[in-house]
């Protein structure tokens, strides 16, 4: 069990850039689910096909498959997928101390397998609100916009936050595959370094990544429980 301490500069190098990737993916996912969400709900059948083809398709794959897509299909498209780089999150990720040739790779990955759930948690949010509300809104002249803006959105949130809480903590989880496709650095490929490369014993080792990752499930998930009580008791 010495490698815990020995390492633990390497574990916390690990942890801190599961992290990163996972505060990241989770804003990502949260922004493409809220939109594939407004398609799926859309009034516009074109548009409610694209978003119901969206979660279909991603909420059907194994994240492997998107994940290594991602890693090795995204870059044959173009010379080292420049066309995917966004000046703004480069910058973040120099910040960070993140440069890394598949750390964006994985996080588009991450981002479009969770934005699936995301929408799902999110359209269960709108299914719970009253059909009044919307009908009211819309006889008071509301465009759909607005409807859901001012009306659906803002209720629909309160009751998704559990469900949404609960796929975050998923997609924490499902991170653990990002270093098995290139992005040297993380908790998972940590473990491969430590076992491989240096020889140390599994079981410990395993103890330690665990350890980083129930440092980040564990807290949203008392949170999410104290905030589903609260809920039960308002209701």
């Amino acid at each position: 069990m010495s490698v815990l301490i020995d390492k633990f500069d390497v574990f916390a190098g690990g942890f801190w850039l599961t992290l990163q990737i996972c505060v990241l993916a989770a804003i990502g996912a949260l922004i493409l689910g809220a939109v594939v969400a407004v398609l799926r709900i859309s009034p516009v059948p074109p548009l409610r096909a694209v978003g119901t083809a969206y979660v279909n398709v991603f909420r059907n794959m194994p994240l492997t498959v998107v994940m290594f897509f991602a890693a090795f299909g995204l870059p044959a498209l173009g010379s080292n997928a420049d066309f995917l780089r966004v000046p703004v999150l480069d910058s973040l990720f120099t910040r960070l101390g993140t440069d890394l040739p598949y750390f964006r790779f994985a996080l588009i990955a991450l981002v479009l397998y969770t934005a699936a759930f995301v929408c799902e948690a999110l359209r269960s949010g709108v299914n719970a609100v009253p059909p009044g509300q919307a009908e009211a809104a819309r006889s008071l002249g509301l465009t759909f916009g607005q409807n859901l803006r001012y009306v659906v959105l803002p209720q629909s949130w309160k009751a998704s936050v559990v469900p949404l809480g609960s796929v975050i903590i998923a997609m924490i989880k499902n991170s653990a595959l990002i270093g098995f496709f290139g992005v040297v650095g993380d908790l998972s490929q940590t473990a491969d370094q430590l076992t491989s490369a240096e020889g140390y014993a599994f079981i410990p080792v395993a103890i330690g990544i665990s350890i980083g990752y129930l440092i980040m499930t564990v807290p949203l998930g008392a949170l999410l429980d104290r905030l589903e009580k609260r809920q039960a008791v308002a209701r």
